[in-house]
């Protein structure tokens, strides 16, 4: 595990099995030098344990740099629990999960993710406090996938201002990949902007619904890189952007909310060599983080997160402009801003010690 290519120096990796109820999950602390690692818990019928830990570790990291971007006091972690949500959910197998999360003392702070609902966050809830995005408790902020859709959105109307002078989306035309919990809400701020939507998914209903609603024109799954836009929207699983898919899309833009995009940082040159502008998915898509940050403080407060997604906003520009003028990968450039907020955050931590 030492030498995994996305081991990137983890605090620890857990790995917890109860033959009870079914449960084999992994736990992975990337880092809790600004705080508690928070992220996720993701349920997926991964095709070997090998998969399962590359994803553990990637989405681990990743939510240490969107929490140091999002500028929260937290650290980055993540869960992941190998079964099909479709048919392998039990109250058992989540309150087990629940303990697991309690035996990490604090350390580790759940939530939803792909998989998840609140409902079974809920569950969770019964063996362990240190679980967020719950709609009931006094400090409840329910699903964070508005406001993870409403930074998506704005950050594409970022892209766009970089791209062609303006953030008007009148006209133009959107390829939005996932139209889930996310994507769906991202889908309806674009209908209402004026943009032209073609959308993709796995989940006919959801297509069929969101189209209904936003007019947008569907396509199969693996035609998505091939249509004729403006801006490509990721908003499925990770690493959907490699070299076969680049070279397919014909795009000038890249700004989604799934979480590791790029199959390998590499990606980013290889983007901008082609001209393609891309928002970093972890700076882009931490609404919902921030949204769970409020009520893992224990007072939330709606201002406070809007105040926060406006940061957010501006400092994706910051990225995308830097980017630019500099000739760098957008996501080189955010990697950079991530790893000096967390080590000048390591410090402080000692000392607290």
């Amino acid at each position: 595990m030492f030498d995994h290519p996305s081991f990137d120096g983890h605090e620890g990796v857990h790995a917890i099995h109860d033959p009870e109820s079914g449960l084999r999950a992994m736990i992975a602390v990337h880092s809790t030098a600004r705080g508690p690692a928070a992220g996720g818990c993701r349920m997926w019928p991964y095709t070997d344990a090998g998969a399962m830990l590359t994803d553990a570790l990637r989405l681990s990291q990743g939510m240490s740099y969107k929490n140091a971007m999002a500028d929260i006091p937290l650290g980055g972690g993540k869960a992941v629990i190998w079964g099909d949500p479709r048919k392998d959910k039990s109250e058992a197998l989540f309150r087990a999960f629940g303990r697991a999360v309690e035996q990490l003392g604090g350390q580790y702070v759940t939530a939803e993710d792909v998989g998840i609902s609140v409902a079974d966050m809920a569950i969770v809830r019964l063996e362990t406090r240190h679980v967020a995005g719950l709609e009931d408790g006094a400090a409840a902020s329910g699903d964070p996938s508005p406001v993870t859709a409403e930074g998506v959105y704005r950050g594409i109307r970022e892209v766009a201002r970089r791209l062609f002078g303006t953030d008007d989306l009148s006209g133009r035309t959107v390829a939005v990949q996932g139209v889930g919990s996310v994507g769906g809400y991202v889908c309806e701020h674009l209908a209402k902007a004026g943009a032209h939507l073609v959308i993709t998914d796995i989940d006919a209903d959801a297509l069929q619904a969101v189209s209904a609603r936003t007019g947008a024109r569907i396509v199969a799954p693996d035609e998505i890189y091939d249509v004729d836009a403006d801006i490509f929207s990721p908003n499925a699983l990770g690493a959907v952007i490699n070299e076969q898919t680049l070279a397919r899309l014909k795009v000038r833009g890249v700004a989604g909310g799934a979480n590791n995009q790029l199959v390998v940082p590499e990606m980013g040159e290889l983007m901008r060599r082609k001209g393609i502008l891309y928002a970093p998915d972890y700076v882009i898509n931490g609404g919902g983080i921030i949204n769970v940050a409020a009520e893992i403080s224990g007072h939330y407060s709606r201002d406070w997160v809007a105040g926060k997604l406006d940061t957010l906003i501006a400092t994706l520009g910051s990225v995308l402009d830097e980017a630019l003028s500099t000739g760098q990968p957008a996501n080189a450039v955010a990697d950079r801003i991530a790893r000096r907020r967390i080590a000048e955050a390591r410090p402080a931590k000692e000392q607290v010690r």
